[in-house]
């Protein structure tokens, strides 16, 4: 029985385990859509949504320029941080959940992600799922969605965005024309006659 032992293990050692999550939340927090599997979407989810509350209760402070804050204030917010990084270890990501992500859900208890069901995949039909965070009502622009198990971005609507090449100028194209070749000289039939080397004469 597994009494008292929240989590799933996933079949990893509890090292691999803490960095797979990790790594998680933080491409959830730098993107806030993560395309991954049903069982990872819900653990990470739990995980996600406790760091997302150490921004909030801090929002309050987080608004306040840091000159204007208390020494209290300070202590509560340097405390939240270190709280934060014992799971998010990209620090690229700690200060935009408490820079952004934290003051956004100032307003909301709990329910900070959410999880949408996509299918199958087709290499091994494992169920997939996309992990977002809960978007803002005056947010209109689309975040790209990242797929943590093949490492690429993706549009909203899944598909594969490639970036477009530069077009050539025309003029450059025009003005740049392949040079004539040199003619090469004719080589000279047979072996190329060497000078002989003449000896001294003798006297």
């Amino acid at each position: 029985m597994r009494h008292q032992r929240a989590g799933l293990h996933l079949s990893r050692t509890s090292a691999h385990r803490k960095a797979l999550f990790s790594n998680l939340v933080s491409a959830l927090f730098t993107y806030e859509r993560i395309r991954t599997t049903d069982a990872k979407a819900k653990e990470t989810r739990r995980i996600a949504e406790r760091t997302i509350t150490w921004a909030r209760r801090v929002g309050d402070v987080l608004v306040k320029a840091p000159e204007k804050r208390t020494q209290e204030e300070s202590a509560r917010v340097v405390h939240a941080v270190r709280m934060a990084r014992r799971v998010v270890r990209d620090r690229t990501a700690v200060v935009k959940l408490f820079d952004e992500i934290g003051p956004r859900f100032l307003a909301r208890h709990g329910g900070y992600t959410r999880i949408v069901k996509i299918g199958q995949r087709p290499g091994d039909a494992a169920p997939m799922s996309l992990l977002e965070l809960v978007p803002d009502a005056n947010a209109t622009r689309e975040k790209p969605v990242v797929d943590v198990e093949a490492g690429s971005e993706k549009g909203a609507e899944g598909k594969a965005t490639k970036k477009k090449a530069a077009p050539k100028a025309a003029a450059a194209g025009k003005s740049e024309k392949a040079a004539p070749k040199a003619k090469a000289a004719p080589a000279s039939k047979g072996r190329e006659s060497k000078p002989k080397a003449t000896k001294p004469k003798a006297k």
